[in-house]
């Protein structure tokens, strides 16, 4: 038999109400288990469920903003005109990429007060 690496049993008693806000915390997050919530709390004090929404919603409009230039680019290198029009989309389009860089700094600037 492999001898386990965890070997000492620990356990604690709550009361209802606090086994009840115990296990909102840990579902609120959407932690796997109990045991690991309990142990992940223990050993670091804090548990962080980051959102990562804000930072997909801004790779997306990286994506798009990229695609658009590249789309410019190749129109100006083939002699092509390139239309006042076409870079103030751009424009606007890098004005939201910044905006929700804003959003996302805020965001981690809140977590690490916390932490």
């Amino acid at each position: 038999m492999q001898k386990l690496k965890r070997s000492i049993n620990m356990g604690f008693r709550v009361s209802v109400e606090e086994q009840a806000q115990i296990m909102k915390r840990m579902n609120k997050i959407g932690f796997p288990s109990l045991r690991a919530y309990l142990l992940k709390m223990a050993l670091d004090g804090m548990v962080v469920n980051v959102d990562l929404a804000e930072v997909q919603e801004c790779s997306r409009l990286l994506r798009i903003v990229s695609n658009n230039v590249n789309q410019l680019a190749k129109r100006a290198n083939q002699g092509s005109r390139v239309c006042a029009n076409d870079i103030t989309n751009v424009t606007k389009q890098l004005e939201d990429v910044w905006t929700q860089q804003e959003k996302i700094i805020k965001i981690l600037t809140k977590i690490l007060e916390v932490v």
